[in-house]
Order: structure tokens, then C-alpha cells, then sequence
């Protein structure tokens, strides 16, 4: 199967476990993999027979800044239900980063990776 990757999509949003992470908020990193068979799309050249990154990439931002979550894997499990329900798409898998987190000691990121196919939903 072929994949569509976007790598690198950041935004500030308010998620965690603490008051702070709520209120101040944070910056987030997503990697996405979307995995379907693009043959019509190598064929055409027509942005109809593919998924439109554009439209991805504006709805993990949507989502990132949008309703708060406690943990990240809530968050990252939005964005993998999102996109299988908007996007056609087979499987999808998204890694989510909190760059910089709140623990005791230096810490560059935290992050999750949940992958699901269009059976799970």
C-alpha cells in the first residue's frame, strides 16, 4: 500500500494533567502516515483521487487547539478517529509529541503512537 506522510505539524494547544498545562499551555509536534492505494491519483494527477494534505493537516490543527485533553493519547486517538472518518484512507498512524513536558528534569519530548485501520471504527 502507498502512504501519504506529513511530518512536523506543530501547534500550541492545552492539554495535560496539571492546571498549568490547561491554562498556559504547550507545543505539540504530530507525525501522520495515512496508508491507501493511490493508483487512480499516479494515473490522473488530480488532487480528487488522493487525500488533500492541506485538509489534514488543517484538522490536526483544529483539533490540537481545540477542546482540552488530560492525556495525550486522547488526543492522539481524536485525530486517528478524525481523519479515518473524514479521509479515505485505510489505515492511518499518528505520533503525537508534548514537546517539553512538565517532569523533574529535562526532558525534550513525551510522546504516544496509536495506529488503527478503518475496521477498528
Amino acid at each position: 500500500m502507498d502512504k501519504i506522510v506529513l511530518h512536523g505539524i506543530r501547534f500550541h494547544g492545552y492539554h495535560g494533567l496539571s492546571k498549568m498545562e490547561r491554562e498556559v499551555g504547550g507545543r505539540y509536534s504530530v507525525d501522520i502516515e495515512m496508508t491507501c492505494d493511490y493508483s487512480r491519483a499516479l494515473a490522473s494527477d488530480r488532487i480528487a483521487d488522493t487525500v488533500d494534505y492541506r485538509k489534514v493537516h488543517q484538522l490536526v490543527q483544529e483539533i490540537g487547539r481545540g477542546e482540552s485533553y488530560r492525556l495525550i493519547e486522547a488526543l492522539a486517538g481524536r485525530i486517528v478517529t478524525s481523519i479515518l472518518q473524514q479521509f479515505p484512507v485505510e489505515e492511518v498512524l499518528v505520533r503525537l509529541n508534548k514537546e517539553t513536558p512538565v517532569l523533574d528534569g529535562i526532558v525534550q519530548s513525551v510522546g504516544v503512537e496509536i495506529r488503527r485501520r478503518r475496521a477498528d471504527v
